[in-house]
């Protein structure tokens, strides 16, 4: 008898754990990633049934490698809720998404469809100098272009391969908690048939009507990016060794410079990630040399680098030929002095090409090779090349700058302030005749720019305070008077806080439309001291 009631005990004890199997296995599983804001997860779980959706948090704060737990754990989503942005791509963990049916992205333009097609003109030339037609490269550099755009929402959908449904924004996305209420709205009169059926809801997009929440599915195996999408995951499989990564970049640096070219951005994080100790493990250090051996792949490599339009895009290119073991420290100051002679000589030095410069010589490191650059007298008059010089450590083209601030010329204005940013004025002389130099500018616009300038070196020279000071009753727009004002709250204007002066100031201040500005601001603080 006891044995029959401990076999019915078994049985029964069986039974109840296969039903509460199926059970569980009846229940979808909603995934979150959680990066901003927890609103919209939230919005989920409070109308969706326990009995019938089951939540798990992947992200695992202090984990780096939550994607490893998560997959250790053999969870398998249905659904994926992600707050803020995500932009992992690897098939290290085939299972965790195989099941997916739905993903929402709750982060702007996290759908946008328009693409960077930045390097179109680069890739048509590099086909031309490869043999091509000019009519051929035109069409092939446009399908390159196609294939490899980047939007987000090609990314999206490269990630997320095969997924049925994916919602996210094509522009700017609502907060959390305006999300959370779209959502909550939602689902309380369309109910919870749609949510992990793979369904594109109508309804929901309704919901969200006016803040750009659009729908796209994921990439199936017909699709052509598929190749481009094999690629990819090749920089992020965590199953593919270091040497088996650098095995794939050379081989993609053996293809069409124009497609190097469109992959430059995953090479170089991937090249960045590679510390000192790995670079010296022997597998490593064998793949590297392979690659810095390759001389046919480095002179066409550097031929495209040349001639690319961007100069930022050319030293990228540059730095991460250093990296690759195709220029020496040496030769890349070579090839950039070389980049910033032929901007010079083609006047196209603009106020994107002088930031570039100053933030290339950060270190100091290019002071050495000015030498290298050779201006004709027309060339070095002009601001936008004595700004390149001053980046570069002449001191006689500093000078031609700062005087440059307080030209009419608004351009030239823009010039010196971007140097600036990068040289601040330290020198009390050489702030002194920048100070009366705008003091004697005629109320224009540039003049406004260059007192804004002059507010981000916080002055604390008494002369140079005052000379401000007086020219404030003088000044004839609430432009130029603001943004005095503008100088004086990020100065040291205790020295000027006087009676004299705030009756000065209320007594000559103009009204701008708007009401209170920076002007009432500075009157306040005078006041206290």
């Amino acid at each position: 008898m006891r044995h029959t009631f401990t076999k019915l005990f078994f049985l029964t004890a069986v039974l109840a754990a296969v039903w509460a199997h199926d059970a569980n296995a009846d229940k979808k599983t909603v995934c979150s990633i959680t990066v901003n804001s927890a609103d919209e997860k939230e919005a989920f779980r409070r109308s969706l049934p326990p009995n019938k959706y089951q939540f798990v948090e992947l992200v695992e704060r202090g984990r780096s490698d939550w994607l490893e737990s998560a997959c250790r754990q053999g969870i398998r989503c249905d659904v994926l809720v992600i707050s803020g942005h995500y932009d992992g791509c690897s098939d290290s963990c085939p299972g965790l998404f195989s099941q997916l049916k739905e993903v929402y992205l709750f982060g702007c333009n996290t759908l946008n469809p328009e693409a960077v097609r930045s390097a179109s003109a680069e890739i048509g030339r590099s086909l031309v100098r490869s043999g091509y037609s000019r009519a051929d490269a035109e069409r092939l550099s446009r399908a390159l272009s196609a294939r490899h755009g980047e939007s987000s929402r090609d990314r999206m959908r490269l990630i997320f391969k095969d997924v049925p449904a994916i919602y996210g924004f094509s522009s700017v996305a609502p907060l959390g908690p305006t999300a959370a209420f779209f959502l909550d709205r939602y689902f309380q009169s369309a109910g919870i048939g749609d949510v992990g059926s793979g369904r594109a809801s109508s309804r929901l997009l309704n919901q969200f009507a006016g803040h750009s929440l659009v729908v796209a599915s994921g990439l199936s195996n017909s699709d052509p990016q598929t190749a481009y999408r094999q690629d990819v995951c090749q920089f992020s499989d965590d199953r593919l060794s270091p040497e088996q990564k650098l095995g794939f970049v050379h081989r993609l640096l053996g293809r069409e410079m124009a497609e190097v070219r469109m992959f430059l951005d995953r090479i170089e994080k991937y090249s960045a990630s590679l510390s000192e100790a790995d670079r010296q493990l022997p597998a490593v250090s064998r793949a590297l040399e392979k690659i810095a051996r390759d001389d046919a792949s480095r002179a066409r490599y550097l031929e495209f680098a040349r001639d690319v339009d961007q100069p930022a895009v050319r030293a990228r290119m540059l730095e991460l030929a250093v990296r690759l073991g195709w220029l020496s420290p040496a030769e890349k100051r070579a090839e950039l002095m070389r980049m910033i002679s032929e901007q010079i000589a083609r006047g196209a030095v603009t106020p994107a090409e002088v930031d570039l410069v100053c933030a290339l010589n950060k270190d100091r490191g290019l002071d050495q090779d000015l030498h290298r650059l050779q201006l004709s007298p027309a060339q070095a008059s002009k601001v936008s090349s004595a700004a390149v010089l001053a980046c570069l450590g002449n001191a006689e083209a500093r000078a031609q700058v700062l005087l440059a601030l307080t030209s009419p010329n608004d351009e030239e204005v823009q010039i010196a302030q971007v140097y600036l940013r990068h040289h601040p004025i330290a020198d009390v002389d050489e702030l002194r005749v920048v100070t009366s130099g705008i003091a004697r500018m005629n109320g224009s616009a540039a003049q406004v720019r260059a007192l804004d300038t002059l507010a981000h070196q916080h002055l604390s020279d008494r002369e140079s305070l005052e000379e401000l000071a007086r020219l404030f009753p003088l000044a004839e727009s609430v432009g130029v008077q603001t943004a005095i004002a503008g100088v004086l709250i990020r100065a040291d204007y205790k020295a000027i806080a006087k009676p004299e002066f705030v009756q000065t100031l209320q007594r000559h201040r103009l009204r701008s439309s708007n009401g209170a500005d920076l002007i009432d601001v500075l009157i306040r603080r005078l006041q206290v001291q």
